[in-house]
């Protein structure tokens, strides 16, 4: 090969890589001010650039966007803009090209399914990705934290669809509902609100029927910032990581389990690799 030409192909990776943007996810919950300056310090919308909220995970969004508009602006966000719309409808190319050229998109929380549902397979789903590559950040609480996986838990039981809510109280094949999410992580599965709601079940069985994913459990006002592969956690609580290192084991009815489950419970200021 031409030396000039691979010279320029191992140019364009290298930049495609370094244009990477940022994650920041949310656990859900009250959000600290400490946490929301951090936010909005990484993503540099302290200093220039805008944000943009999709409130398209609430049943109110224009109250969640007030929210999270509050928040960011006491983190010190200087330009925040939010754009309504729901499934079936379609953005104009301009609003596109704004997610596209955004320091920040914010998503709030409520539904992680009615999220995808107005955004997955969308070009604003598209102008998202776009966003994140261009170098954006892309946050999230809640709702907006699930979304962020591959492997998105829904936050439905199969088995149990009567059960209260939050209940997970077994760990069995077939009851996790999980669905696509945006995929701005690959291998790992994030759960959110998880000490304060007691999601280690949920969580587990993911992990279990998911070999070779990293299962994320972000407690309430709790955060990762997930830079090059690198995830750092903030705020006031822990994050719990969960891996499958040996073969999902069942027995003749629904019961599943797995020998050496890796488990890490991390405060804040510790760093973990996260795909």
């Amino acid at each position: 090969m031409n030396r000039l030409l691979l010279m320029a192909i191992l140019l364009g990776f290298t930049l495609d890589v370094l244009a990477q943007g940022s994650l920041f996810i949310i656990g859900g919950g009250k959000r600290p001010p400490m946490m929301m300056k951090k936010l909005v310090s990484e993503s540099g919308l302290d200093k220039s650039g805008y944000g943009i909220i999709l409130p398209q995970s609430s049943e109110e969004p224009d109250t969640s966007a007030f929210y999270a508009a509050r928040s960011l602006t006491e983190g010190g966000a200087k330009s925040l803009t939010t754009f309504f719309f729901s499934s079936g409808d379609s953005l104009r190319s301009t609003q596109l090209d704004s997610l596209r050229k955004a320091a920040l998109i914010f998503i709030t929380g409520g539904d992680q399914n009615r999220f995808m549902s107005a955004v997955g397979g969308t070009p604003a789903e598209k102008a998202i990705m776009d966003c994140y590559q261009r170098g954006g950040m892309i946050a999230g609480t809640s709702a907006g934290a699930a979304v962020m996986s591959r492997i998105m838990i829904t936050g439905r039981e199969l088995r149990y669809p009567n059960a209260d809510e939050d209940s997970f109280r077994t760990i069995e094949k077939d009851n996790i509902e999980t669905a696509r999410g945006l995929g701005l992580l690959k291998s790992t599965i994030i759960d959110q609100h998880f000490l304060k709601r007691k999601r280690m079940n949920r969580l587990v069985t993911a992990v279990l029927e998911n070999p070779g994913q990293l299962g994320v459990g972000i407690d309430e006002s709790t955060a990762i910032l997930v830079r090059k592969n690198q995830a750092t956690v903030i705020g006031e609580s822990q994050v719990v990581l969960l891996r499958l290192n040996t073969k999902l084991f069942s027995d003749k009815r629904s019961l599943i389990g797995g020998r050496n489950i890796a488990m890490s419970v991390l405060v804040p200021g510790e760093i973990f690799p996260i795909e």
